[in-house]
C-alpha cells in the first residue's frame, strides 16, 4: 500500500463509505486518486466490493495501532525566559491547563495510556503525573549537556508503534488517533525561513537550504515498527558519538536529505509550539505563567504595563547567569537573571558596592537597575558591541590598555576576593563528594605551595575585576566611528592583586605558554620583572584550580561546561610544573 491508499483506509475506519466525493473530502485526496486507490485496495484484498474493510485491513490496523507515547520534557526551554526560571516549559499553563496535561488527556482520549515522560530540568515537578495520570518517568541526568536525541536514547526500549511528542506543543484539535497505518512526522502548513525541511509533492519531507523557507516543524511523530527499528539503531549510534551531543532526535529520521517517514501536514492554527514568553502571551494573555518577577521589575522600573515589554529574546547562556533581551519605550535592554546555584557563589550586596565604586569611571556598561538582594540587573543593550577576539593582537592590546588604566585608578571596596579561600569554598559546596579528578588532592597540595611566593610578591591590592576574560571586554562604536572598550560583568570583583586579571584572561583564552608570555609583555609594555612574571604563572595555576572547582560545583547543579572545565584543571597542574621549573624546585 502507498500513503494515499493508507489514508483512504484510515478514513473508512472512521466513517463507513457513502460515496467517493465524501471519501475524498475525508482523506484529503482528489477524486481521481480515490477512485484509483479503491480499485487497488479491492485487488489487494483490503476492501470488499461494497468498499468495506476486510479482515486483512483490520489485521493491518491491529499490527500498526499505537501502543504507547513518549513525551520529551527534559530540557531547560532556554527561549522561555523568564518563565523557565520558575517552571519547566511542559508545565506552562494555557487556559488554566498545563501543556503536558493536555497532551496526556488527548492521548487518553484515543486509549493510549502507556505514556513515558523523559524529564531532567526540575524533574521533581513532574512527580505528581505518576499518581494522577499513571505515567512512567524516565530521568535524563545529562539534560544540561545533551539535546533531546539523548532523551530518546533513554527511551529506546519503548519505541515501536509510538507517538513521540515534544512537551511544548498546544493542540487545538486532538492530533492522535486510535488507529495509524504508517509512520509520519507532523509539520505545519505555515512556511518559515528558519525551517530546513519542506513537504514535496509526494508528501515526503526533504531538506532545504537555510533561509529558503520550509514547513514549520511541529515535532509530533508516529513510528511504526519498521521505521522505529531504523530510528532506534541510529539513535543508539549517534548517542555514543559526542558530535551529536547537541543534536535533535530528528537527525535519526533523515536518509540522504529526506526523512524515512511521510509528512503529516496540519493547519498552523490547530497546533502551536510555545517557545517564548510572547508566544504564550499571544495564545493566552491570562496565563498564570506570564506573571514573573523579572517582568514585574521591568514594568516597575520603566513604569509600563507588561504588554509594553516586547521582543523578548534569550541571549547566549552565560556560565553564571541567564539573560534576555527586551524592548521597552523604543530601546533595547538586557535583563540578567542569576543562574542555578548562584546565590551560594555571589554576594549581591558586594556586587552592588562594586558598581557604586566604578560609577562615573566610564569603564563598564550602563546600569539601569540592580537589585542587591536577588541579583536581578537591567543594562542598556549596546547594539554595535562585539567581544574581544583573544587571537587578534590589536584587540588584546586594546583590552590590556583598558585593564591597566583601570588598575591604575586604585579603586577600593570593603571586600576581598581571596583566590585560595575561594578554592576551599567551592570545594565545600560539593557537599562531601570527591573530585572527579583522580589526582585532585595532590594537585591542590601543589597549588597551595605557590601561595607563599604569591604573597611575597604582591605589591598592592586594588579593586580587581577577577573575571576579566575576553567575552567580558566589549568593543563599542563611538559617534566618530572609533571603538571604545567596556568591561562588563563585575559580580566576582573585589580587592585583590590586579595581576590576577592577567591570569584570568589567559586561562579563559586557552593560551599556551608562548601566548601567556606575549600577553604579560603587552600588559607591562615589555617591562615585566621576572618575579612578577613567575607570580602570574602561579596565579594561572591557582585560578585554573579555582574555576575547575567552580565547574565541579556547577556540574552538581546540572550544568556541564565540557572542555572549559578540563582545561582549567590542566592549567592548575601544568603551571605548577612551570613555576617549579622556573624556581628550580624551590616551592
Amino acid at each position: 500500500m502507498n500513503k494515499q491508499e493508507r489514508d483512504i483506509l484510515n478514513a473508512l475506519f472512521l466513517e463507513p463509505y457513502s460515496n467517493q466525493r465524501t471519501l475524498s473530502e475525508l482523506c484529503g485526496h482528489s477524486l481521481g486518486v480515490v477512485n484509483r486507490s479503491i480499485k487497488n485496495l479491492i485487488a489487494e484484498g483490503y476492501l470488499d466490493n461494497q468498499i468495506r474493510l476486510t479482515e486483512s485491513a483490520k489485521q493491518e490496523f491491529d499490527e500498526k495501532a499505537p501502543k504507547n507515547a513518549i513525551i520529551l520534557a527534559a530540557g531547560f526551554g532556554m527561549r522561555m525566559v523568564p518563565i523557565n526560571m520558575e517552571s519547566p516549559k511542559a508545565l506552562v499553563e494555557v487556559n488554566g491547563e498545563p501543556l503536558i496535561e493536555r497532551i496526556i488527556r488527548q492521548l487518553h482520549e484515543v486509549e493510549v495510556t502507556k505514556i513515558y515522560v523523559v524529564v531532567g530540568f526540575m524533574k521533581e515537578r513532574f512527580e505528581y503525573l505518576i499518581d494522577e495520570f499513571g505515567v512512567e518517568l524516565i530521568i535524563n541526568e545529562e539534560y544540561a549537556s545533551k539535546n533531546n536525541l539523548h532523551s530518546m536514547a533513554l527511551a529506546l526500549d519503548y519505541i515501536s508503534n509510538s507517538y513521540i511528542v515534544p512537551c511544548d506543543i498546544w493542540c487545538n484539535r486532538n492530533p492522535f488517533h486510535k488507529q495509524e497505518l504508517y509512520s509520519w512526522y507532523m509539520v505545519s502548513d505555515l512556511v518559515e525561513d528558519e525551517s530546513s525541511t519542506r513537504v514535496n509533492r509526494k508528501m515526503e519531507l526533504v531538506s532545504v537550504q537555510e533561509h529558503v523557507g520550509g514547513n514549520a516543524m511541529v515535532g509530533i511523530s508516529y513510528l511504526v515498527e519498521e521505521q522505529a527499528a531504523v530510528v532506534k539503531k541510529r539513535i543508539k549510534e549517534f548517542d555514543a558519538d559526542n558530535r551529536y551531543n547537541n543534536a535533535f532526535w530528528e537527525e535519526a529520521l533523515y536518509e540522504r536529505d529526506k526523512m524515512i517517514v511521510y509528512a503529516k501536514v496540519v493547519h498552523a492554527a490547530d497546533v502551536v509550539e510555545i517557545n517564548t514568553y510572547e508566544q504564550l502571551r499571544e495564545l493566552d494573555e491570562e496565563s498564570n505563567h506570564l506573571k514573573s518577577d523579572a517582568i514585574d521589575i521591568i514594568s516597575q522600573v520603566f513604569g509600563v504595563a507588561a504588554s509594553k515589554i516586547t521582543d523578548i529574546e534569550i541571549l547566549k547562556k552565560g556560565m553564571t547567569n541567564r539573560s534576555f533581551l527586551f524592548n521597552c519605550k523604543g530601546k533595547r535592554y538586557i535583563m540578567r537573571i542569576p543562574g542555578e546555584g548562584t546565590e551560594r557563589l555571589i554576594d549581591r550586596e558586594e556586587e552592588a558596592e562594586v558598581y557604586r565604586a566604578i560609577d562615573g569611571e566610564k569603564v563598564c556598561d550602563d546600569i539601569v537597575y540592580i537589585n542587591p538582594k536577588n541579583g536581578y540587573k537591567i543594562t542598556e543593550y549596546l547594539e554595535t558591541a562585539r567581544v574581544c577576539n583573544p587571537t587578534d593582537l590589536k584587540d588584546v592590546r586594546a583590552c590590556m590598555r583598558t585593564l591597566r588604566r583601570f588598575h591604575e585608578k586604585k579603586l577600593k571596596v570593603k571586600h576581598e576576593f581571596d583566590v585560595f579561600g575561594q578554592i576551599e569554598f567551592y570545594e565545600q559546596l560539593w557537599n562531601g563528594t570527591s573530585s572527579i579528578y583522580k589526582d585532585y588532592v595532590e594537585t591542590k597540595e601543589n597549588v597551595f605551595l605557590l601561595k607563599s611566593y604569591i604573597d611575597k610578591h604582591v605589591e598592592e591590592r586594588v579593586l580587581t575585576h577577577i573575571d576579566a576574560v575576553p567575552d567580558n571586554f566589549l568593543f563599542v562604536k563611538a559617534a566618530d566611528g572609533s571603538e571604545v572598550v567596556r568591561l562588563i560583568d563585575w559580580e566576582y570583583a573585589g580587592m585583590q592583586d590586579p595581576h590576577v586579571d592577567i591570569a584570568m584572561f589567559c586561562i579563559y583564552s586557552f593560551y599556551d605558554k608562548q601566548e601567556v608570555d606575549q600577553l604579560i609583555s603587552i600588559y607591562f609594555e615589555d617591562k615585566c620583572p621576572d618575579e612578577i612574571r613567575v607570580k602570574i604563572y602561579c596565579y594561572i595555576a591557582a585560578c585554573g584550580l579555582l574555576w575547575s572547582n567552580w565547574c565541579e560545583y556547577k556540574r552538581n547543579c546540572g550544568i556541564e561546561f565540557g572542555e572549559y572545565s578540563l582545561r582549567q584543571y590542566r592549567y592548575a597542574k601544568e603551571y605548577f610544573r612551570i613555576v617549579e621549573k622556573e624556581l628550580k624546585g624551590e616551592v
